[in-house]
């Protein structure tokens, strides 16, 4: 196996808010557009931006997290991706500095030049100078270029061209455009299927990068040989069930692709829908926004029945973050209303308007050690003791896992391929 040369680009910024998705997406869509295949990772432990890169580039998006998933992972993903893609995208996470390990450490490592994406709406000359401080402020740093977001028109896009310094490249702007801003609420970006017009709102966003010549390819990234781990049939003649809707949508692709090399037979379904649980060996009930989704939870007898006589028959239940709400007997919405749960689970979780914890999570379980991220509003109060409890990558305690029966569940949204033996045996017999 040799090294794999690809056109590659790491989109950052200043802070968060900045229109890194944005750039990204529109960025995805234009080159697609162009007949390019283009592939997007996303830095960190997100399940919404890549849900938005998925439909602008048609073809699955991975997290790429130096903590969470590791180096190796990352290398062989990105390998692998510069085999088939004509263009990589890599989008940041917070400020390209931001956290340990941040996304410039990923840059840094892959050799991934840095495009900046800069909320230039209130700025003329200062422009430059964010630009040059993040191009100089690490001189190991692969620092390319930037482009602008919210620019006031064709004058102000050259106001704030003409002042970058000659060795900072431009990649373009885009204007201030409400109708093609992407919705969000308390977790981020709505799911893509949440947003009807999503399509039209990528290509309006595309549009406006085609006008300023950000179409050019950049320059080809050299992704040295690596090859996925060998994984054993751990979950042979296995079928494992995964709730999958707007309620339950917070899912690594990653850990879908795991389960087929793991040997599992993979069935989702939709309890908003109203589909049956499938027959199945274990079920896997992932986070999302099942306060969201609450009454009408409540309201479906099947679902209810099905998740009770699942954990009846001693089948493996793996439930993270909202999928545990679910669990619980009492959940209380954004609102203030509270509605019955599944009462699988003692305990009642209950949203808050402030975030209660955000993070990656190390978790040693008796099936071994397992990464994972922890984010979200609510609140769970429950009288049982927790089995172990996650830490933080810096040793802090962190987020309690239950253990009731086969019944696994915490807030922690695990990572499967950091430890697919461990994954195997939470969703095993």
């Amino acid at each position: 196996m040799t090294a794999a040369r690809c056109p590659a680009l790491f989109v950052a910024a200043p802070s968060s808010g900045q229109g890194k998705t944005t750039v990204t997406a529109a960025l995805a869509r234009l080159h697609v557009r162009q007949g390019r295949r283009v592939r997007v990772f996303k830095c960190g432990p997100d399940f919404l931006d890549p849900q938005i890169h998925t439909v602008a580039t048609g073809a699955p998006v991975y997290n790429l997290d130096l903590g969470m998933c590791g180096e190796m992972d990352a290398a062989w993903r990105l390998h692998a991706a510069a085999q088939e893609a004509d263009l990589i995208l890599v989008e940041g996470v917070m400020g390209l500095f931001d956290g340990k390990p941040s996304g410039a450490d990923i840059a840094r490592r892959f050799g991934i030049p840095v495009m900046a994406v800069i909320d230039a709406k209130a700025m003329a000359q200062t422009f430059a100078a964010v630009a040059h401080g993040l191009a100089t402020w690490q001189p190991d740093m692969p620092f390319s270029g930037v482009l602008a977001n919210h620019v006031g028109g064709e004058g102000h896009a050259k106001l704030l061209r003409d002042c970058l310094p000659g060795e900072i490249a431009w990649y373009g702007a885009i204007p201030r455009d409400a109708d093609a801003a992407l919705p969000e609420r308390h977790l981020g970006i709505l799911q893509a299927a949440e947003i009807a017009d999503l399509d039209e709102r990528l290509d309006r966003l595309a549009d406006h990068l085609a006008r300023t010549g950000a179409a050019d390819l950049p320059p080809p990234v050299s992704f040295p040989a690596a090859e996925p781990p060998p994984v054993a049939p751990l979950l042979a003649g296995r079928t494992v069930a995964i709730a999958r809707d707007a309620a339950y949508g917070f899912i690594y692709p990653a850990n879908v692709d795991l389960l087929a090399p793991l040997g599992a037979r993979v069935e989702c379904f939709s309890p908003l829908a109203g589909d049956p649980l499938p027959a199945c060996d274990a079920l896997w009930l992932p986070g999302g926004y099942p306060e969201l989704h609450a009454a009408q939870l409540a309201a479906n007898a099947r679902w209810q029945a099905d998740l009770a006589a699942h954990v009846a028959a001693g089948k493996p239940l793996l439930a993270e973050c909202g999928g545990m709400m679910s669990l619980f007997e009492r959940l209380t919405d954004k609102e203030g209303v509270t509605h019955p749960g599944a009462g699988l689970l003692p305990g009642h979780t209950r949203m808050q308007a402030r975030l209660a914890a955000l993070g990656t999570q190390v978790a040693e379980l008796p099936e071994g050690r397992i990464t994972g991220h922890t984010f979200h509003y609510s609140v769970s109060d429950t009288p049982l003791a927790p089995l172990v409890r996650a830490t933080s990558l810096a040793g802090r305690e962190g987020e309690a896992i239950y253990r009731l029966g086969r019944i696994t569940a915490s807030y922690v949204h695990f990572y499967f391929p950091s430890n697919p033996a461990t994954a195997a045996a939470l969703l095993g017999g």
